[in-house]
C-alpha cells in the first residue's frame, strides 16, 4: 500500500510537472535515435539555443536535419525521385541504402560526386565485412546495393566482375546464390561493357556446375541464370537501368573507379555530430550552391514547404504515402504560370530518348527481320529518318569486326521507303568526307556496310560522285576506305561485273572522280592506286588512254599549229591590205601637207617686198 501511495503520488507529481512555459529552462536536445520530442517544444528549444549559440544550436539543428533526412528517405520511389531530391538537397547530405535508391545517389553523384563516392566506399567495407563474417542478409543487401551502383554508373563496371570473381574463388552454395542473384541484376550493363568478363563469369559458372560440389537447389539457380541469359536479361525484366529511373545523362554522369583491395574511408566521424568553427560560413557558402542548382523560388518554395514537412517528420519518424503526384504537378503546372509560359526544352530529352529506344531495339533483336519489325512498329517520327541511318551505322561501326547484320538492316529500310535511301546516300557522303576522324576498324566497318548497300542496290552508284581519286584531294584514311569499299564490291559482284558497272555509259558521271582523265599525273595516280589493291583490271581503259595519250596529244598539238597558221596568214594578208591603204592615206596626208606648205612659201615670197618697204 505504501509503495502504491508513493507511486500514485509521483505520478500526480509528474502530470503536475507537465507544463512547458518560454521562461522555463528549455530540455537538453534528445540523442540520436532518442526519445519523441513534440514540435512546438523542439521549435521553442531550437529558438532558446539560436539566442544562446554556440555548440548547442548547433546539435539542435544536425538531430532536426536527420529526422527530417529519414522522414524523405522513408518516403522515396520511382514517382516522387525529383521532388524528393530538390528537398534533400535542401537539408544537405543523405544516405540511401536500398537498390531503388541508387538513382537517387546517382543524381545526387552529379552534383556532390563527394557524397557517391563516400556512399560507395561504406557499401564496399559493409560487404567486405559481411563477407568475412558469413553474415548472407547483409552481404546480399549490400551486393545488390553495389550492382545498382554500377548500373547507374556511379561504380565502374570492373568492381562488379571482382565481386564474382571474389564469390565464385572457392564456390559454396551460399556465394553461388549470391553470385547468381549479384548477375541476375547486373548482367545486362555487363553484357553490353564487359562482355569478355561476363562470359569468364558464365564459364567459371559452367564449371561449377560440372564439379557437382554443390546441392542441387543451387544447380537448378545456376541452369535459371543461363536461362534467363540465353533468353535476354532487359526481355525477362532485368535492365540494367529502368526507363523511369534513367534520370542521368550520359555526360553528366561521374564514375568512381574503387576496387574491392582498395583501402577504403568511410569517413565515420560524419554520423555524430561534431561542432563547426565556421558554421555561419558553411551555412552561406551550401545556399550559394543550393541556389545555384535548384533557383532562387524554388528553394524558397522547398524552404517554406519543409519546414511543414520537419514537424510531421519528427512526429511520425517514418511516415509513407503522404507524397500525392497530382499535387507535385500542380506544382510544376503553378511554377510554370508563375515563370510566364511554357518551359522549352533546349536538351533535346527527345531526341536522346529517340536514339536510346533505336539502339536497345536494334541490339537485343536477334536477327535483322525483327529489328526491321520492331523500328517499323515503333514509328519513327516523319523527319527523323537520318537519326534511324545514322544509328544504324554507329551501332556497326562499333563493333570489332564487321557484321553483316547491320548491313542487311540498312539494306532493308533503304529498298522500303525512298526517304531511307536518300538519307543513306547522304550519310556515305558524310562519313567520307569525315573519314579521317574514324579509327581504323570503324573506318573497315563502315566501308564494307557501304558497299553490301552498293553491291545490292540499295543506295545507287551516284554516291561514288563525291569520290575524287587524286593525290592533292585524298587522304590516307580516305584511300584506306575506297580499297576496302571496291575490294567488298569485288567479292560481292565479281571483277567482270564490277567493271562493267563501273565503265558503263551512265555511270561515266558518277565514276569521273575516281578513275580521272583530266590530267596524266591523275591518271597515273588512279592506275597505280588500284594496280596496288589488286583491282588493276579496273583501269585497263585508263591504260589505254594512257598509252596513247602522246599522241593524241601530238595530234592536238599539230591541229591547233595549223589553226594558229591559218589565223596568222590570214592576220598577214590583212596586215598587208591594211599597210597598202595607210600608205595611201598618208601619201595623200603628206602631198596635202606639202601642197599646203608649197602655197605658203609662195605667199611668203609675195609679201616680201612690201615688208622690206617698211
Amino acid at each position: 500500500m505504501a509503495r502504491d501511495s508513493r507511486s500514485a503520488s509521483s505520478d500526480s507529481d509528474r502530470s503536475r510537472g507537465r507544463s512547458y512555459s518560454s521562461d522555463a529552462a528549455p530540455a537538453r536536445p534528445a540523442p540520436a535515435g532518442g526519445v519523441y520530442v513534440p514540435p512546438f517544444k523542439l521549435a521553442a528549444m531550437l529558438a532558446a539555443a539560436e539566442q544562446e549559440g554556440g555548440d548547442r544550436f548547433q546539435r539542435l539543428s544536425w538531430d532536426a536535419l536527420r529526422k527530417s533526412i529519414n522522414g524523405l528517405i522513408n518516403k522515396v520511389n520511382a514517382a516522387n525521385i525529383k521532388p524528393i531530391f530538390a528537398r534533400i538537397l535542401w537539408r544537405k547530405p543523405a544516405r540511401p541504402f536500398t537498390p531503388v535508391y541508387a538513382a537517387l545517389v546517382a543524381v545526387i553523384n552529379t552534383k556532390f560526386p563527394e557524397i557517391g563516392e563516400l556512399l560507395l566506399h561504406r557499401v564496399v567495407t559493409q560487404f567486405r565485412r559481411a563477407y568475412k563474417r558469413n553474415d548472407k542478409p547483409v552481404c546480399t543487401a549490400a551486393a545488390t546495393l553495389l550492382a545498382h551502383l554500377v548500373n547507374q554508373q556511379v561504380a565502374h563496371e570492373l568492381i562488379a566482375l571482382e565481386v564474382l570473381m571474389l564469390l565464385l574463388e572457392s564456390p559454396s552454395d551460399d556465394g553461388v546464390e549470391l553470385a547468381a542473384a549479384f548477375v541476375t541484376e547486373v548482367g545486362a550493363l555487363l553484357q553490353d561493357l564487359a562482355p569478355a568478363g561476363l562470359a569468364s563469369v558464365f564459364d567459371r559458372l559452367r564449371a561449377v556446375l560440372h564439379e557437382g560440389g554443390i546441392e542441387r537447389r543451387t544447380q537448378f539457380v545456376i541452369e535459371n541464370l543461363f536461362a534467363l541469359r540465353k533468353a535476354g536479361f532487359e526481355r525477362q525484366g532485368h535492365p540494367a537501368v529502368p526507363p523511369e529511373l534513367d534520370l542521368v545523362e550520359a555526360e553528366d554522369q561521374i564514375t568512381h573507379e574503387i576496387s574491392l583491395d582498395d583501402k577504403t574511408d568511410t569517413q565515420t566521424h560524419l554520423d555524430v555530430f561534431r561542432e563547426d568553427p565556421d558554421f555561419e560560413r558553411h551555412e552561406r557558402e551550401y545556399d550559394a550552391i543550393k541556389k545555384e542548382i535548384l533557383g532562387e523560388e524554388e528553394s524558397e518554395g522547398d524552404e517554406e514547404e519543409d519546414g511543414d514537412d520537419s514537424d510531421s517528420n519528427s512526429e511520425s519518424g517514418s511516415s509513407d504515402d503522404e507524397d500525392d503526384p497530382s499535387a507535385a504537378h500542380q506544382h510544376h503546372s503553378l511554377a510554370d504560370a508563375n515563370t510566364g509560359g511554357p518551359i522549352q526544352d533546349l536538351t533535346q530529352t527527345d531526341l536522346i530518348n529517340l536514339r536510346r529506344t533505336i539502339y536497345l531495339t536494334i541490339m537485343s533483336a536477334l536477327d535483322f527481320e525483327e529489328a526491321g519489325h520492331k523500328l517499323l512498329k515503333m514509328g519513327i517520327p516523319p523527319g527523323q529518318e537520318m537519326e534511324l541511318c545514322t544509328m544504324i551505322i554507329e551501332c556497326c561501326s562499333q563493333e570489332k569486326t564487321f557484321i553483316k547484320y547491320y548491313a542487311l538492316l540498312g539494306e532493308r529500310f533503304a529498298k522500303l521507303r525512298r526517304e531511307y535511301c536518300d538519307c543513306f546516300c547522304e550519310c556515305f557522303a558524310r562519313q567520307y568526307a569525315l573519314i579521317h576522324r574514324l579509327e581504323t576498324n570503324k573506318l573497315r566497318n563502315v566501308a564494307k556496310f557501304f558497299a553490301h548497300l552498293a553491291a545490292t542496290d540499295a543506295v545507287p552508284w551516284s554516291v561514288l560522285a563525291c569520290v575524287r581519286l587524286t593525290e592533292e584531294d585524298t587522304t590516307s584514311s580516305s584511300r584506306i576506305f575506297v580499297k576496302i569499299f571496291f575490294q567488298e564490291l569485288v567479292e560481292h559482284l565479281g571483277l567482270l561485273a564490277l567493271n562493267r558497272r563501273l565503265h558503263a555509259p551512265e555511270a561515266a558521271d558518277w565514276v569521273a572522280g575516281v578513275f580521272p582523265t583530266d590530267s596524266a599525273k591523275n591518271m597515273r595516280f588512279a592506275i597505280n592506286f588500284f594496280t596496288s589493291i589488286g583491282l588493276g583490271g579496273l583501269t585497263d581503259k585508263m591504260r589505254e588512254t594512257l598509252k596513247n595519250l602522246p599522241a593524241l596529244l601530238a595530234a592536238q598539238r599539230a591541229a591547233q599549229a595549223a589553226l594558229e597558221k591559218d589565223k596568222k596568214g590570214g592576220d598577214d594578208s590583212s596586215s598587208s591590205d591594211d599597210d597598202s591603204s595607210s600608205s595611201d592615206d598618208s601619201s595623200s596626208r603628206a602631198g596635202g601637207f606639202l601642197g599646203r606648205l608649197y602655197g605658203a612659201a609662195i605667199a611668203g615670197t609675195r609679201g616680201a617686198p612690201a615688208d622690206a618697204d617698211e
